[in-house]
């Protein structure tokens, strides 16, 4: 059987979503021949489904106080060189009409599909030779190139950009590919785990809450360094919506939430001065401040169902706010990858250059994007993190 020589390119980018077609578009447009691998069937199926199919493409206040990493100074330097007005001109310049929805995000007015296929265009105005469905089987060091076995034939390349993700969502195409090529290259990790994800508890332990499935409120919760006011989500199993997304990155196993369920309000003042003269039941009062359905889980598990306002002790109704507003309770577990939006973790990068996202021991091998230990808010930060990360390593292959 005759070998075929590897088809020869600069660099190769493995991994179409943001952060590689990023990469690619800006690297191809300085001029460097370029191929882009992907695996999956369907193209940046994580771009099209966030933002509920809008994208909520980056954040207008993105900075270095909105990631999380075990080298929180890391991202500054990628960060600063392409920012969200970097990435809103690009949107502009395709036409893409936006609207900014609460906190500076912003998403397309229309679909994801405006921004996947903006990055097609930048990509394809780069030159970029598209493999796609395409596995990366091995990849290894040949002298001062790389060589790439792929479903569709040999590559050999000077340089490498991993841009394939963490492991949220394994179900359109998520895979361990980036930290196994990091492991093989001897480059550190910092322990993966889901981050933006809903939270669980133990079954018995949340019963008399399940009835509450669908109750939605805005909140204040803290864990460890975290805090945020957001909404919150009841559910069957636990907690969700933006708040809960949002703690569960700074959330590990066996630490305990604090929620104010009123925020702005002194509770206990407020029920106190309620009381005169009035016959209303405690559950109607507070229900001024909760959902009803919430009061009424509030009051009950106070012991005070049914009982008159006017008739309950100022000490009882002091508990009663106290529990409402300085809620604490340890989540068992979290909805895992499945339900993750991002990983928390990966790539530990005291391993990579800071303007280059180059692999400092590793010469040629870059990473971008979510597979390194830079995790973002919810609300765009993860696809600034994307650009910024692609547009560094672009500028440098």
């Amino acid at each position: 059987m005759t070998q075929h020589p590897a088809a020869q390119f600069d660099v190769a980018v493995i991994g179409a979503g943001a952060a590689g077609m990023m990469a690619a578009a800006v690297a191809g447009q300085r001029g460097r021949k370029l191929v882009l691998i992907d695996h999956a069937e369907k193209l940046a199926e994580k771009i099209r489904i966030s933002g509920g199919g809008r994208c909520n493409f980056t954040n207008i206040g993105a900075g270095p106080a909105n990631f999380l990493s075990d080298n929180p100074h890391f991202c500054r330097a990628a960060l600063s060189r392409y920012t969200p007005q970097d990435f809103l001109k690009l949107v502009e310049r395709h036409g893409i009409a936006w609207h900014e929805k609460h906190r500076g995000q912003l998403f397309c007015d229309d679909s994801a599909q405006d921004i996947i296929s903006m990055l097609v265009a930048e990509c394809d105005a780069g030159g970029v030779s598209w493999r796609r469905p395409c596995a990366v089987q091995a990849m290894r060091r040949e002298g001062d190139a790389w060589l790439l076995d792929t479903s569709q034939g040999a590559l050999r390349v000077a340089s490498v950009v991993i841009a394939t993700g963490g492991l949220s969502i394994p179900k359109i195409g998520a895979t361990d590919f980036g930290f196994r090529i990091a492991k093989q290259f001897g480059i550190p990790l910092i322990a993966p785990r889901p981050a933006l994800v809903p939270l669980t508890f133990d079954p018995a332990a949340w019963a008399p809450f399940a009835q509450l499935a669908g109750a939605s409120l805005e909140v204040e919760v803290s864990c460890a360094e975290g805090h945020f006011r957001e909404d919150l989500l009841f559910t069957h199993r636990g907690l969700s919506g933006p708040a809960i997304l949002q703690i569960s990155s700074f959330w590990q196993p066996g630490d305990t939430l604090s929620i104010d369920l009123v925020p702005d309000q002194r509770l206990d003042e407020s029920l106190i001065a309620a009381k005169h003269g009035n016959r209303q039941h405690v559950a109607s009062v507070l229900a001024q401040w909760l959902p009803r359905r919430l009061a009424d889980a509030w009051v009950e598990r106070a012991g005070l169902a049914g009982k008159p306002i006017a008739d309950c002790a100022d000490k009882a109704l002091r508990e009663l706010a106290r529990g409402v507003q300085a809620w604490q309770l340890t989540p068992a577990g979290s909805e895992g990858y499945r339900k993750a939006e991002v990983t928390r973790g990966g790539v530990d990068t005291r391993a990579l250059d800071q303007k280059t996202m180059m692999a400092k021991q590793v010469p040629g091998l870059h990473f971008v994007g979510e597979v390194m230990d830079v995790t973002g808010w919810l609300g765009g930060y993860n696809f600034q993190w994307a650009w910024a990360s692609g547009y560094a390593a672009g500028m440098s292959v």
